[in-house]
């Protein structure tokens, strides 16, 4: 009687823990698919960020200002084409390791878990360094840089610094989801 209780209790645990398995496994892809989008917005909305205005510009003072059509597009700034690289690249991580933790069906082995763990430290590393590297250029562009005379152009460009700031911001936020995806996969380590 006592074994077939005690055998009751083991069925009832077992079957807790592949119920516990399969949550944290939906919560886990939940999170990678959260990071696709966010990664595959944030290289889009920043990708595709252009403006064109007309600045006047003054080349004697006598002589009136001269009007040249300027463009602003995130290929001229090299840290906003490393921040649209680095979503891109983590995007398409994301993708393969969607798959690749929806294969695996629970037979995860511990060099399993730390590729997985390593990739997404990766990311995360890849994600705040253009993160920092693209907020600094916005920021010098919003607020310009009198030591060195560097105007600003958010005031004239600020469609564009408006897309780029949106782009930084969801960038962060993809790096904060990759960080709790490398707790989430500390965690599961033996």
């Amino acid at each position: 009687m006592e074994h077939e209780s005690k055998t009751k209790m083991d069925g009832m645990e077992m079957e807790k823990g592949k119920k516990e398995n399969g949550s944290r496994k939906g919560v886990e892809i939940t999170m990678r698919v959260l990071a696709l989008v966010l990664t595959m917005v944030a290289a889009t909305v920043l990708g595709v960020a252009k403006q064109t205005e007309v600045v006047p510009i003054k080349l004697i003072p006598t002589l009136p200002p001269l009007n040249v059509a300027t463009t602003a597009k995130a290929s001229y700034l090299s840290a906003f084409v490393y921040n649209i690289c680095a979503n891109a690249i983590a995007c398409g991580y994301t993708a393969i390791s969607i798959v690749i933790v929806m294969i695996s069906k629970g037979r995860r082995s511990k060099g399993f878990l730390m590729a997985v763990l390593i990739g997404d430290l990766t990311m995360v590393a890849l994600l705040f360094s253009s993160t920092g590297a693209a907020g600094a250029i916005g920021l010098m562009g919003r607020h310009g840089n009198k030591h060195v005379m560097w105007k600003k152009v958010c005031g004239v460009f600020g469609k564009f610094c408006n897309q780029a700031a949106v782009s930084v911001a969801i960038t962060l936020l993809a790096s904060v989801v990759f960080m709790l995806l490398v707790v989430f996969d500390a965690l599961k380590l033996p």
